[in-house]
């Protein structure tokens, strides 16, 4: 028997498969791709998907895993050091934009007061999944509007918060600001330094007990559960899933576990996130753009207009210059997602009429859909002369330049990185075993827990960046298939390798290693040197003899004269 959930999952697969990729070939870029994937696909489109609301529950935990990536990518303490950008420029924004909306609903459009204000907050916000993958995309999140852009859309995410909490509150028939908002604002300033303490103590010891299992599969599963479980716990307390992944991100930002973390976690993050993208798509009533076609793009027009009026003087009042001033408002004047939960939550709380509600949804996803434009024009603005210098800290926490990767630190890695060290070189070293790595770094030494064959663990220790990787790991078959791996996967960077004898250097030559040596040859020349010496032999014919010796080594395991500084 077929069951309908599979049959939906395959059609979901299939339109992404295919809508997707012609998006980015026209330029459009994915997330408009899973939008429209979604749109085809939907009730609005060829109706082959029809109950939306059980994916797009599903499609959530994508939003959750973000955030929580945000999260792990942002030290508490440079989220204080930038604590201007954040709490001063983003708190601007959002109270700016959200009374002009407010002003805009209940006196242009006559919307109720309880509704316009849920309504402005909501439409202040922008889309931090969309925006933040645009920018990654065109390879802008570090440019100066880029890391602005950010400082906002933090502030944003920690807005939903206060704003979850409101929609309960607006639906009561009576509100009391001092009791209820007071007594809302305690309650989850309570809860958050409850988790906040609890994972500070817990969550780094639970990790390393895990790792000490050395099981792969359970590793992943606890990085899933740590995740899901707290933004569960706050879900369960009146917060958001959304805020409690970022919370759990920001616990683990300090770890030596969070490189690992984060490459378990990004494959679950990048499906997740593309079907949340197309269960939005999947919501949109083409039906009434087709029957209003002008009203709809003009309250589109009209949201885009407000936030660029907004943003801009906000942007330019806290040091930005004009053009990265006008970058940070033509890529921030979409709605996002989270106003797409507000307004489900408030039509379900009976604040929002269902006609109001579907207007509200396909504003918020059209000016979604606009946003790749505006980002294009953005970035050409931001890139002429007057936004190049920064003079505001950087937001995302750069990958780690290291010119050297050291995979294994054990008693050999520990030797290279004790010499890199001393010639002041960077280095970046991983290992798969907690206990070394528990103990170098209480030693200050900047190592990680990890495989080493885990793409995205070698992209977050910098390996696109990296003069050369050294594999020092003691297992001779493990060493021959990283090898194999890495020279297979990254053809360009240097890659030397430890042998334990002769046969296992020319094998590991073989596999792609620029040059191998073995761990007991140097230790022989030094004897042979030794002995030569009290022997009587002239020291600079001894010295010939061991060179000579060396060269004919590294010629039968294939490296020939050259790279013998390993």
């Amino acid at each position: 028997m077929t069951h309908p959930y599979l049959i939906d999952l395959i059609i979901l697969l299939v339109a992404a498969v295919i809508v997707v990729p012609v998006a980015q070939w026209v330029r459009l870029g994915a997330v408009p791709g899973f939008l429209v994937a979604g749109g085809v696909v939907g009730s609005s489109g060829l109706g082959l998907i029809t109950n939306a609301s059980e994916v797009s529950h599903f499609a959530e935990i994508g939003v959750v895993l973000l955030l929580f990536v945000i999260g792990i990518e942002l030290k508490p303490e440079l989220l204080w050091k930038i604590r201007r950008m954040v709490f001063g420029m983003g708190s601007a924004q959002v109270m700016v934009t959200g009374v002009l909306l407010i002003a805009v609903c209940h006196l242009l459009f006559g919307i109720a007061l309880k509704a316009s204000i849920l309504i402005g907050l909501a439409l202040a916000l922008s889309s931090t999944a969309f925006v933040l993958q645009l920018l990654t995309e065109n390879k802008c999140l570090n440019s100066v509007y880029g890391r602005s852009s950010f400082a906002i859309l933090l502030l944003q995410d920690l807005a939903v918060v206060p704003l979850l909490a409101l929609v309960p509150l607006l639906a009561m028939p009576e509100l009391s600001i001092g009791a209820d908002i007071g007594l809302a604002v305690a309650e989850s300033l309570l809860i958050l330094g409850a988790v906040v303490v609890i994972g500070r103590y817990f969550l780094h010891p639970i990790l390393h007990r895990i790792a000490l299992s050395k099981s792969s599969e359970i590793f992943t599963a606890t990085a899933v559960l740590v995740v899901l479980g707290i933004a569960l716990i706050t879900e369960h307390i009146g917060l958001s899933m959304a805020m409690g992944a970022f919370l759990a991100g920001i616990l683990l930002s300090n770890s030596s576990y969070k490189h690992q973390v984060m490459a378990e976690i990004h494959p679950f993050r990048g499906l997740l996130l593309g079907l949340f993208f197309m269960s939005m798509g999947m919501s949109l009533n083409l039906g009434l753009l087709l029957d209003q076609p002008l009203r709809s793009l003009g309250l589109v027009v009209l949201l885009i207009v407000i936030k660029i009026a907004s943003l801009y003087p906000v942007a330019r009042w806290y040091g930005l210059k004009p053009n990265q001033s006008g970058a940070v408002a033509l890529v921030l004047a979409q709605s996002g997602e989270f106003a797409l939960v507000l307004f489900s939550l408030a039509f379900q709380a009976g604040l929002l009429e269902n006609a109001l509600f579907e207007q509200l949804l396909l504003v918020v996803l059209l000016s979604m859909l606009a946003t790749p434009l505006l980002a294009h024009v953005a970035q050409r603005m931001a890139k002429r002369p007057a936004c190049i210098t920064c003079e505001i800290d950087p937001v995302i926490e750069q990958p780690v330049a290291a010119s050297v990767i050291l995979i294994g630190f054990g008693r050999v890695g520990h030797r290279i990185g004790d010499v890199l060290k001393m010639a002041g070189h960077p280095f970046v070293a991983l290992d798969s075993s907690a206990v070394i790595v528990e103990q170098e770094r209480a030693k200050g030494h900047p190592v990680y827990f990890g495989d080493g064959h885990n793409p995205e663990l070698l992209k977050a220790a910098g390996i696109n960046e990296a003069a050369a990787v050294i594999v020092t790991i003691n297992n001779p078959k493990s060493a021959k298939k990283l090898v194999e791996y890495l020279r297979s996967n990254y053809p360009h960077v240097k890659l030397y390798a430890r042998g334990h004898n002769i046969d296992q250097c020319i094998a590991l030559r073989k596999l792609g290693a620029s040059d191998v040596v073995s761990e007991n040859i140097e230790a022989s020349l030094e004897l042979a040197r030794m002995a030569l010496a009290d022997t009587g032999i002239e020291m600079a014919e001894g010295e010939a003899l061991i060179e000579a010796y060396r060269r004919h080594y590294h010629i039968e395991i294939g490296g020939g004269q050259a790279d013998q500084a390993v």
